[in-house]
């Protein structure tokens, strides 16, 4: 006799208890990062060395916890239990709010040590922090709702390598807070640099699921040879409709950026486009996304071809992100390397 399921256990009930989950985290990283702002009152003057900051050790302790999750999402595609899963969740989780509460620190640390404090996205290694705690943020919440921690081991090398090209650039000197140039002095800067690296996040998770795509297909194709892929693995037809969405967010939010980013243009420079080489990779990374969703819902395509447009996209996405910033100068050259 089958067990009866009550409407408790719904998608209502199931959707009332993730925003209730993701409503506490909020309030443990407010108050984490409280705590942290309260150990600093009066421990910091103008001219404290970095590696005294603890915003920078905050980063550090985060993501030792990220490569951890990274390794054991990875072993989770071998051992599927529910118990690995779960510390490669609890891992992340951690991680990630470690990250959100060292960037609200690494705030008021700026109002301590510099002429005029701003929020930490000022600089190529603050914004790559915030680039690692969005991706890995928004793949947690596509976890919780999908439930297919599978996708953790593609989307976490990607997060992987942020943490390795924030290690470069403290190598390099770039990891101290610095004071802001006058263009980024404007309300504007907040709103337009929150909604990017949303987009930028949600393209990196449509990207790790592209090449998940392409497994589970191959894998299908070879049928009982797939191996592991075939075994734990989401169906295709999954994988295809989590990158659709995970796209569609980061468009959404991309396009508000970059309506935002003009809007700023126009208040710092007064003029809305000027086809600088940031804004012109920002339009390409646009046209870009816009074409996949035209491709999708007026001519149809879907799978395989999909899937490598989720990639390619995402290098299109890396290289107005970083590439721009390192080789290409204009009116945002403040983001390049010092």
């Amino acid at each position: 006799m089958s067990e009866t399921i009550l409407p408790r256990s719904g998608p209502l009930h199931r959707d009332n208890g993730i925003t209730l989950y993701w409503l506490g985290m909020l309030a443990l990283t407010l108050g984490l990062a409280g705590l942290a702002i309260y150990s600093q009152l009066d421990r910091l003057a103008p001219g404290t060395p970095l590696i005294n900051l603890l915003s920078y050790k905050l980063t550090g302790y985060a993501n030792v916890l990220l490569v951890v999750a990274t390794a054991i999402y990875l072993a989770h595609l071998k051992f599927t239990t529910e118990a690995v899963g779960k510390w490669a969740t609890a891992m992340a989780t951690v991680g990630t709010i470690g990250l959100l509460v060292a960037l609200l620190t690494r705030w008021f640390e700026t109002h301590q040590i510099l002429e005029e404090g701003h929020v930490p996205i000022s600089n190529l290694y603050e914004v790559t922090i915030f680039f690692t705690a969005l991706t890995t943020l928004l793949y947690l919440i596509l976890e919780s709702l999908y439930r297919r921690r599978s996708v953790g081991a593609f989307v976490m090398p990607i997060v992987l390598a942020g943490i390795g090209f924030e290690l470069w650039l403290a190598s390099k000197g770039q990891a101290g807070p610095q004071n802001l140039v006058p263009a980024l002095k404007s309300y504007w800067m907040h709103a337009h640099v929150l909604a990017n690296f949303i987009g930028y996040g949600a393209f990196a998770v449509a990207a790790a699921g592209g090449v998940m795509y392409l497994l589970r297909r191959r894998a299908e194709q070879l049928g009982r040879s797939g191996g592991i892929a075939l075994r734990v693995l989401p169906p295709s037809d999954e994988i295809d409709m989590l990158n659709y969405r995970a796209i569609a967010i980061g468009f959404v939010t991309f396009t508000v950026a970059t309506i935002l980013g003009a809007a700023w243009a126009y208040d710092a420079w007064g003029g809305y486009w000027s086809w600088d080489p940031k804004e012109t990779w920002s339009l390409i990374v646009w046209l870009t996304y816009a074409a996949y969703l035209h491709l999708r819902f007026v001519k149809g395509w879907a799978g395989n071809a999909m899937a490598w447009w989720a990639i390619l996209g995402f290098g299109v996405t890396l290289f107005c992100f970083l590439g721009v910033n390192m080789f290409l100068s204009g009116m945002h050259s403040y983001g390049s390397l010092n």
